[in-house]
């Protein structure tokens, strides 16, 4: 593995990593009043687009991370829609 790719791997790790800490609170709450709906609807197209980039650039880290993340952004999106 070339180190553009530990790169990669890395911001990936961190990237998804950053969703974690809503998503707990999320389960252990029940709670998303706060949360802006149109902003997660827009990341997971967005996100759906990066996992489309990264199979036609071949990119491993963008396919994984951004997968990763598509789990977690729908996770946060289904309990907005809810618990409102």
């Amino acid at each position: 593995m070339d180190y553009i790719s530990v790169i990669g791997f890395i911001a990936g790790t961190f990237t998804t990593a950053s969703f974690l800490p809503q998503a707990f609170k999320i389960y252990r709450s029940k709670q998303t009043r706060d949360l802006s709906l149109p902003m997660y609807v827009i990341l997971f197209i967005g996100v759906i687009l990066w996992v489309v980039y990264g199979v036609l650039v071949m990119s491993l880290p963008v396919i994984i991370a951004n997968s990763l993340v598509i789990s977690l952004n729908l996770y946060i999106l289904l309990m907005k829609i809810k618990h409102g």
